[in-house]
């Protein structure tokens, strides 16, 4: 495409959204409007992802060791709980130390424990952490090595850790299916608002077809007239979105502190990136779907 074609398609897309000022507007509003609510959602997910992720990190399991397992026994446990190819972390926690923690747990309540701290009287158990490489594969790890020589028996959180995994998996696919929702939204609206200047110039489009002008030389002008209010309804959610996430990331760390989101600066360069190339996507792709009929005469 030569640059004085590029500059003439241009410039008859520009002044077609002048010239239709209103309907420009409400195209542009139908593609804010949608970018927004589509944008919204996706920095929603992003938090939510990230503390799943967080729940996610923080589940283990603890393996228990038989008290009447003898050294050689413990020894062959170690080894095949270290040489375990899913398991990133293997952390030994001596029955004194579990103490120390549970009276640290208690709080003003650990004079109850007093009298245990002996070991004969002691009755919890020595025991390993462990941490798998993928957090989903805690379930198939922990029947694995219940079965190990030495272990007495294994907790990993049964009925808690698996919904949890399906309520971050159907949070996926929700989230997957609503974008995917809105973006088939903004074309049919972004189309249809496309399809009404169309049908505005549709004699002079056929006059163009007449006298021989190509099918792309027609739909040029109404594609970038697409693109424009495409990256112009992209621009306003952007703005939105950054003003309100700021402050909102500033009112929960000064409010909900326990509660982390990602920082502006992090989820910000995704969302630009994102929301501008959907804004000229859909808008070059309404454009497209809205002079196509037109061009068959």
């Amino acid at each position: 495409m030569h640059v004085r074609s590029l500059l003439y398609f241009f410039g008859e897309a520009l002044k077609s959204v002048i010239h239709h000022g209103w309907m420009s507007i409400a195209s542009i509003a139908v593609v804010s409007i949608t970018l927004l609510i589509l944008g919204s959602f996706i920095v929603i997910n992003y938090n939510v992802s990230l503390l799943t992720e967080d729940i996610k990190e923080q589940v283990q399991i603890v393996v228990y060791i038989d008290e009447e397992a003898n050294v050689r026994t413990l020894r062959e446990l170690q080894r095949a709980l270290t040489d375990h190819p899913e398991l990133e972390e293997v952390r030994f926690v001596s029955k004194e130390e579990a103490m120390e923690r549970l009276k640290r747990q208690m709080g003003d309540r650990a004079f109850l424990l007093e009298g245990y701290e002996e070991e004969d009287k002691n009755p919890l158990r020595d025991s390993y952490e462990l941490r798998t490489t993928v957090p989903e594969d805690i379930i198939r790890v922990a029947h694995t090595v219940q079965d190990y020589p030495g272990v007495g028996y294994v907790d990993y959180g049964s009925g808690v850790v698996e919904p949890l995994f399906q309520f971050t998996g159907v949070i996926r696919w929700i989230g997957l299916l609503f974008m995917a929702g809105l973006a088939i939204t903004a074309v049919f609206l972004i189309s249809h608002t496309i399809r009404l200047t169309v049908y505005i110039r549709r004699k002079e489009i056929m006059i163009m077809k007449y006298v021989g002008a190509t099918d792309w030389f027609i739909r040029w002008p109404f594609i970038f007239e697409g693109l424009i209010l495409g990256l112009m309804g992209a621009v306003v959610p952007l703005v939105i979105i950054f003003y309100s996430y700021q402050g909102a990331t500033q009112w929960m760390s000064g409010n909900i502190y326990f509660i982390s989101l990602l920082p502006v600066e992090e989820i910000m360069p995704q969302l630009l990136n994102l929301l501008l190339s959907l804004g000229v996507v859909l808008g070059v792709l309404g454009s497209a779907i809205s002079v196509r009929k037109f061009l068959k005469v």
